[in-house]
This record gives structure tokens, sequence and C-alpha cells, in this order.
């Protein structure tokens, strides 16, 4: 995938647009910045359709922001274990200030979730560790999969080539 465009959110999350051949979906692709790293790399060597946006984000605020902008085909949950799901979250409320001088609320209570698997597929029952930012997408009710930043680029292939129309 081709790297188009790179902006920060209101938030002061990093954000960057990657786009494939024509058709296909649209993908968000969510890290914390201390694992982005290698992300963007990663998905410049995807070959697939559609397009990804990557977030590189501090707390869930920019994540559900971006989610609900974007309207993902599914997320995929950059962190330092792939996980196959995880039990409901509660995040302690707190303001966030922003290196540019604004401010939000943190905080809330998010669902228990099952990360995505290909039809047909033994799903994942939600056992693993508290993943707070794949609560926070299902809260949302997208599909979401958790994996480590050495894997992205290959999961993400994966997603799509299960997905109609994806790769």
């Amino acid at each position: 995938m081709k790297h188009t465009r790179t902006w920060t959110d209101v938030y002061g999350s990093a954000c960057a647009s990657f786009e494939g051949r024509a058709g296909g979906h649209t993908w968000l692709v969510a890290a914390p910045p201390e694992l982005a790293r290698t992300v963007p790399a990663a998905l410049e060597a995807v070959d697939g359709k559609g397009s990804v946006e990557l977030l590189v984000h501090d707390g869930l605020t920019p994540l559900l922001g971006m989610a609900r902008e974007v309207r993902p085909r599914g997320v995929l949950i950059v962190a330092p274990k792939a996980l196959p799901g995880g039990p409901a979250v509660k995040v302690e409320a707190r303001q966030v200030e922003t290196e540019e001088g604004s401010s939000y609320s943190e905080g809330g209570d998010f669902p228990e979730w099952t990360g995505w698997t290909a039809e047909g597929s033994k799903k994942a029952r939600a056992k693993g560790a508290e993943c707070p930012a794949a609560s926070a997408v299902a809260s949302l009710d997208y599909p979401v999969m958790v994996t480590t930043p050495d894997a992205v680029g290959a999961a993400l292939e994966g997603w799509m080539d299960a997905t109609p129309h994806g790769r």
C-alpha cells in the first residue's frame, strides 16, 4: 500500500493514510506510540485493495473518535501480545491535556470482546488479557483483532483474504 498523507488529529494523535488498489474496504490500524515504530513499513508492504488508516494514539477517546469517523470494515489493534479475546474493562475517568493546550475526557466501561476469526474457523472465547483498546472498539460493534507489531502486515492480509472483495 502507498502512504498518501500524515496529519495530527484533534487529540494530538498521529494519523496516516495508506492506499491500495482500487476497490476493497477501509481498515483501521491502531497502535500506542511505544509499539508504532515498525507499523508504517508493515502497512506499505501490504498487497491489497482499499485503504488503511493508521492511528498512533494514547488513550481510548482518539481511537473511538477515529473509528466513528472512518467506519472501518475492521480494526486491527497493535499490542505487546496477540490476544483472541478479553474481559470487560473499566477505564478510570480522567481529563487529558494535549500538547496543543486543549483537553478531553477519557474513561468508561467497555465490554468483553472476542477477536475476529475467519468464517468456519472455531470462534475464540473471550479469554486472555485485558485490552482496553479492543474493548472500546467492541463497544462500537466493529470487528476487532489484536496482534503484535511484527505481525501487522500478515494479520491484515489474512483478514483481507477472508473478506469478500478484501484483497
